[in-house]
């Protein structure tokens, strides 16, 4: 499911809105809060996800308050209790695992707090309701893109190797099935051969220490690399670099990054994939105030999907965006959504990059 797309906005420390800023006459009563994981694994969560839903609960007048757990669990669970305790309506978490996510969301349901996973599904969680895109389709779009920059460098046959996201994050679980079954064809007939598959953990150098490692043990010979996402990818290239095979060798991301795109238009990675933030917080922010309202039909209206819970095997009510394969021509969509900005990623080496790209 796709969501009209809210314009770009700003937002930086950790907020608090009054629910005024609009005088809306949807505003509802009732107060939001959002716990981001952190600051590292991806930059989106500050850059992208903050304002995106600031943005989206002041324009529909709902008071909120968003912090950053900072990748600590104890801090993560201080905020879930900080939050219950303030009195918060509606809890929305990303959780750093399931386990601590999980003890967040019973003790919200405890208080009569009801709750949204946003982005990353809490494995036996028991939200009230799930926001994020088709994360399924994010990894076979990864998996797509690989084949299609790999037909494109004349490479019929390949080595390729997986370097996965963190293994407690149920979303990287999905991205993988969804590389898995677009490439499962290529594989199947021995077009592609799989000589590597390690996890990442969502960490720049992590995933350049799994791609040196499987690099030496093929004896270099890897033609492309699914990396979960531009983090990783960005620490990937800065190895490709040490070893002279930069530029040639496809390899895949995800989150439309500054340093990802700008890895995309100098040619060191192949796409990336790209999740417009303004579409899971409007859906997010529109859920939250129907559950503040008690509108069982209008939250039922946005959550027309369903993804399964494999701990319960409960089937969550989900809002479900649509995400896009971005590569070097196509670069423009993301800086004219808003997402980024080409004074970010024009800068330095990569300024004439964007001149052939007719980057503005």
């Amino acid at each position: 499911m796709a969501f009209s797309a809210l314009a770009a906005c700003g937002g930086d420390d950790d907020t608090s809105s009054d629910g005024s800023s609009d005088g809306s006459s949807a505003a509802a009563a009732g107060k939001v809060g959002v716990i981001l994981p952190d600051e590292t694994t991806s930059p989106r969560w500050e850059a992208n996800d903050r304002p995106s839903l600031q943005k989206a609960f002041d324009d529909a007048g709902v008071e909120s308050t968003i912090q950053n757990a900072g990748g600590d669990v104890a801090k993560f669970g201080e905020i879930c209790d900080s939050m219950i305790n303030e009195g918060v309506t509606v809890m929305m978490i990303v959780n750093l695992d399931s386990e601590s996510g999980k003890a967040c969301l019973s003790k919200a349901a405890d208080a009569g707090v009801q709750t949204i996973d946003y982005d990353r599904l809490t494995l036996g969680g028991g939200a009230s309701y799930y926001v994020s895109f088709d994360n399924v389709q994010v990894g076979a779009l990864m998996g797509t893109g690989l084949i299609d920059c790999l037909d494109q460098a004349g490479k019929t046959q390949a080595n390729i190797i997986y370097i996965n996201g963190d293994p407690t994050d149920n979303n990287a679980a999905l991205f993988k099935s969804g590389y898995e079954q677009a490439l499962k064809d290529k594989i199947d007939s021995g077009d592609y051969t799989l000589v590597g598959d390690q996890s990442g953990f969502w960490d720049a150098t992590k995933a350049g220490d799994a791609y040196e490692q499987l690099y030496t043990q093929n004896n270099g010979k890897i033609d492309g690399v699914v990396s979960a996402n531009d983090t990783m990818a960005g620490g990937i290239i800065a190895r490709m670099k040490d070893n002279g095979t930069a530029g040639t060798v496809p390899v895949t991301g995800q989150d439309a990054s500054v340093e990802g795109l700008q890895n995309i238009l100098a040619g060191y990675q192949c796409g990336t994939v790209y999740k417009n933030t303004d579409l899971e917080a409007q859906a997010a922010s529109d859920l939250a105030i129907a559950l503040i309202n008690g509108d069982t039909a209008a939250a039922e209206a946005l959550a027309t999907g369903t993804v399964t819970d494999t701990e319960t095997n409960q089937e969550v009510p989900s809002a479900l965006a649509t995400p896009e394969w971005i590569t070097a021509d196509s670069v423009q969509k993301v800086i004219d959504d808003g997402f980024a900005s080409a004074a970010d990623i024009c800068v330095d080496e990569y300024a004439k990059d964007c001149q052939k790209y007719n980057i503005s």
